[in-house]
């Protein structure tokens, strides 16, 4: 008999590959087990949506942090660790699948590292070996900048931008540098030519952090069934984005139609950071962005539809395999969940969604989060071999 939906989602090991709530950490001095305000996630929510580990995402936004990658790098991650240190009986630093497991059996959150494009490098493989040895386990190659070795999805139409027509030389020793390292190469953001270059070059699994499927919703950021067929042959992983336009195209074509009202807000709320010489933190375009649907749109823009996020789900384990199918989030990077999710409290909606479409606890299990320990170890086991 088949187990209640409650009940698989309970005994899971549930992993997210992909929050930027980490920002939150630094930006606005937020605790992990503060009440959650206007975020996605905190430590009440992934205890009540099961959520047993979180990669948290190190992002330094190009523009904002333009020569100083590194040191918003390490901010980031000084972040996490003081988090880490802020609640020891109730987080833990992950570094292995082995202390994912470990965590869950201790109860304890797990809270893992891995950088979001990368300019964190700055083109420099010390600095990757050094990340690495701060607890950064993936490195998303680019974010939707191209950096100077590998081309990025965000702005191949761009013709200010130097592109190189995937990696470059120095780009395929950054992968063939992280697979020594056992570092997961991470493929979301990047453009197609360095989508392939990178399979061409890795002696290990890839995975995609968090992005959908292109089939469903035609944005450069989602990946093709061939893509997702090709990491499959790569026994790799694909998470899938919560954002609604990554997954649902009426909300992106109403949401991308008030960019130009919104970029006027954002410049007038960034006035006293610029006069002050000042990086803008994210979370003043989140703040204006979440303001704005609830004022402006909210009666005539929808939010995303709750099936339009398991559509994207169900077709990526139907093309790519059960084996190769995640969950990506990216809570904390965008402004609105769909319809039916308003924070990791939620995730528990998704496993009885899927297993309404016939999933089994198997196959839930696997997608939840089995399938991202296999490929973590896979990935240090190359590792270990080089």
């Amino acid at each position: 008999m088949m187990q209640s939906p409650e009940l698989i989602h309970a005994q899971a090991l549930v992993i997210d590959g992909h929050a930027d709530t980490s920002q939150r950490f630094v930006d606005e001095w937020w605790n992990f087990s503060d009440p959650l305000g206007a975020g996605m996630l905190n430590l009440d929510t992934a205890r009540k949506g099961n959520l047993a580990a979180e990669f948290f995402a190190i992002w330094a936004e190009p523009q904002e942090w333009r020569g100083r990658y590194a040191h918003r790098t390490l901010q980031l991650i000084d972040g996490v660790y003081e988090q880490l240190r802020e609640h020891p009986a109730t987080m833990r630093l992950g570094l292995t699948p082995a202390d994912i497991i470990e965590a869950h059996r201790d109860r304890v959150f797990c809270g893992l590292l891995g950088i979001e494009g990368g300019h964190s490098i700055e083109a420099d493989l010390g600095l990757l070996r050094m990340y690495h040895q701060l607890g950064v386990r993936y490195m998303t190659l680019t974010w939707s900048n191209t950096n100077e070795w590998a081309d990025s999805s965000g702005d191949q139409e761009d013709t200010s931008i130097t592109h190189h027509g995937g990696l470059t030389g120095f780009g395929r020793e950054v992968v063939r540098e992280m697979n020594r390292l056992g570092m997961m190469v991470d493929v979301s953001h990047v453009a197609d030519t360095t989508f392939w270059d990178v399979l061409k070059t890795t002696h290990a699994p890839i995975i995609a952090s968090h992005s959908s499927a292109r089939a469903l919703t035609d944005v450069a950021r989602n990946l093709t069934d061939e893509q997702l067929r090709a990491v499959a042959t790569n026994d790799g992983l694909v998470m899938v984005n919560f954002y609604p336009s990554f997954i649902d195209d009426r909300w992106r074509e109403g949401w991308a139609a008030t960019r130009a009202e919104r970029e006027l807000l954002y410049a007038a709320a960034s006035k006293g950071f610029r006069e002050r010489g000042e990086s803008v933190p994210y979370n003043v375009a989140l703040t204006i962005d979440r303001e704005f649907y609830a004022q402006k749109l909210c009666d005539t823009l929808p939010l995303a539809p709750f099936t339009s996020l398991i559509d994207h789900i169900d077709h990526v384990a139907q093309v790519a395999g059960i084996d190769h199918v995640g969950l990506g989030s990216d809570f904390d990077g965008f402004p609105i969940l769909p319809q039916g999710m308003e924070s990791a409290a939620d995730l528990p909606k998704i496993t009885a969604a899927l297993a309404e479409r016939g999933y089994t606890t198997e196959q839930l299990h696997k997608l939840l989060g089995g399938n991202l320990l296999r490929v973590f170890g896979a990935v240090q086991e190359v590792a270990v071999k080089k």
